[in-house]
């Protein structure tokens, strides 16, 4: 993870409503090219890079998110068609900055000697370059992203791999309500500027979310709930009416309000970052497994859904995930080292979803193993569980989240199952719903979904989409 990591919110204005909130595209059954996993190496434990590239070969994971330049991690990727994104390190700016040359020779050395096979993407120069604790570096970061570009053009590369860096929540200085968002203004001309570049360029502004610590400063249940894509009462925004049902979208559409207020609301966001830890010290509230695999098992899921955000529908945000691996030689409390995907063994440290064979979480039950399987087949009993008239798209994601996050097969409402189309929440919802519904063998409190949800005794089914329950 990043360094100085959003600690507490950084005590920042990032309020919604009382809640302390830190900020942060895939088509097909399982190539998502919205969906990536953040790669880092500060290890001494890590499988070897070619055995990674095989791991990622049978996942949904379609790019990969590298903190430098690694040449052999680079090289065990080509060829597999997984995008790359590299990074310079913020000690190199200043060489990139000043230095035409030094900035050619970089991308030679890292881009073009690797370039196709390895399908490089992005290079990242610098990261969380506004919170550096040498200060010089934000006046150079920009002159060193146009050497990069100029030199990426001149090898005939420029519109074929962007050129961008990542920020930290801190340079949003509002995002209360996420309408209202804005950049921090001790750095509105950089800002501007560094946004001018992206337009001219088409590359993306990447920005690093993590809700994990908006719950550490407000550990109650209700917010542990909207961090996690499960059910809640929502957080309407003041400004706009709409409510939000999750901290994830509250947070990216707080950056696209600072992104349009400052006149940029075409560049594309990116993030960079977000993932929960599954293990952490005692004083570390929400570091377990169960939570973890929530996190990431619903925001996969709700990425999958393609509903986008409230400000920015239709469209999922490329996301990347920390981690693919622990890193055991991280300094810092136990959750630093706690955010891996998988393990060395290359084993799963828990079922996000992400295996080509198996696209949706299995739930991890809190105590023993119970004795009915994840998804019975359900008892002849009467009706289908679908929503309530009236019920709006927000919170019908968040039931499709939380169905589809808990183990069922949401494969018929991904694209080219028989249920994909009509691709609306509405319908991707009612499936869910409806399939968790029977998978509880019909349980009564299972249709509930806080009052969201009805039984009835018309089945929903149509065409070659067929809604499992019915009557003896």
């Amino acid at each position: 993870m990043a360094p100085n990591m959003q600690k507490s919110c950084y005590i920042l204005r990032l309020l919604f409503s009382p809640f302390c909130f830190l900020l942060l595209p895939f088509y097909s059954a399982n190539a998502e090219s919205f969906l990536g996993v953040n790669y880092g190496i500060v290890a001494d434990n890590l499988p070897p890079p070619e055995a990674t590239a095989k791991l990622l070969q049978s996942t949904s994971i379609e790019k990969v998110r590298l903190y430098g330049t690694d040449p052999a991690i680079i090289k065990a990727l080509a060829n597999t068609g997984i995008g790359i994104v590299i990074g310079a390190a913020n000690g190199d700016i200043p060489a990139l900055a000043s230095d035409p040359n030094f900035a050619g020779n970089w991308v030679g050395s890292n881009v073009l000697q690797f370039y196709p096979a390895s399908k490089i993407i992005v290079v990242n120069v610098g990261n969380e370059v506004m919170l550096s604790t040498d200060q010089s570096l934000v006046a150079q970061l920009l002159p060193a992203m146009r050497n990069v570009q100029n030199a990426l053009n001149a090898a005939s590369l420029g519109g074929k791999i962007k050129v961008s860096t990542v920020h930290s929540m801190a340079v949003l200085g509002q995002s209360d309500p996420p309408s209202s968002g804005t950049f921090n203004a001790n750095n509105g001309d950089t800002m501007r500027a560094l946004l001018e570049f992206h337009r001219a360029n088409g590359s993306p502004f990447m920005i690093n979310p993590y809700p994990f610590f908006a719950f550490e400063s407000d550990t109650r249940p209700e917010t542990l709930a909207f961090c996690l894509f499960q059910p809640n009462a929502g957080r309407v925004d003041s400004g706009t009416g709409i409510k939000y049902m999750n901290m994830f979208d509250a947070q990216v559409d707080a950056v696209h309000s600072a992104l349009k207020a400052m006149g940029f609301k075409d560049v594309e966001i990116v993030v960079a970052e977000t993932g929960w830890p599954y293990k952490g010290d005692s004083n570390e509230a929400g570091t377990n497994l169960e939570n973890a695999k929530a996190y990431n098992g619903n925001l996969i899921n709700h990425l999958r859904s393609r509903v986008g955000t409230p400000l920015m529908p239709g469209k999922s945000v490329d996301t990347y995930i920390f981690a693919l691996y622990d890193e055991d030689l991280k300094p810092g409390p136990t959750s630093e080292r706690s955010f891996g995907l998988f393990k060395p063994d290359l084993s799963m440290t828990y079922d996000a979803g992400l295996s080509k064979s198996t696209q949706t979480p299995s739930p991890t039950p809190v105590n023993p193993a119970p004795t009915t399987p994840v998804n019975p087949t359900p008892k002849p009993a009467t009706g289908w569980c679908v929503p309530r008239p009236g019920i709006s798209d927000a919170q019908l994601q968040s039931n499709l989240d939380y169905a589809c996050g808990k183990g069922i097969d949401c494969g018929p409402i991904q694209p080219g199952g028989a249920c994909f189309e009509p691709s609306t929440v509405g319908s991707h919802a009612a499936y869910a719903m409806n399939l968790y519904y029977q998978s509880t063998g019909q349980s009564p409190g299972s249709c509930d979904f806080l009052q969201t949800a009805t039984v009835t005794t018309t089945n929903p089914s149509y065409n070659s989409c067929n809604y499992p329950g019915g009557s003896t």
